[in-house]
């Protein structure tokens, strides 16, 4: 049975830190998962985070041009459900929301 578990993220770092953990920890293929932005517009999220946000000395000057045009998704494709309980797992550990099965 082929199942995918899609999650929305505030910003990309928690979708990424979610793959990576996928990746890592987990041993998932990273080719069967999907990091989009929700709309049609380049996003890195709804707020900023990691490289987007304030910058200490003596980093350059801040950012203001993160594009904040909407959520993140990942999705994961499964081969069964063995691995369903650990996608969860990260994607909750990452402050995922709307996790869906397709």
């Amino acid at each position: 049975m082929t199942a995918s578990l899609t999650a929305t993220f505030d910003t990309r770092r928690e979708a990424e830190m979610a793959v990576e953990r996928l990746v890592q920890q987990f041993d998932l293929d990273r080719d069967a998962i999907r990091i989009i932005a929700e709309g049609e517009d380049n996003s890195v999220g709804e707020d900023t985070a990691g490289a987007d946000t304030e910058a200490g000395a003596p980093s350059p000057d801040d950012r203001s041009d993160a594009p904040l045009n909407g959520a993140i998704r990942v999705t994961v494709d499964l081969a069964d459900d063995t691995a369903a309980a650990e996608v969860r797992d990260a994607f909750a550990e990452f402050d995922a929301s709307d996790v869906d099965r397709a």
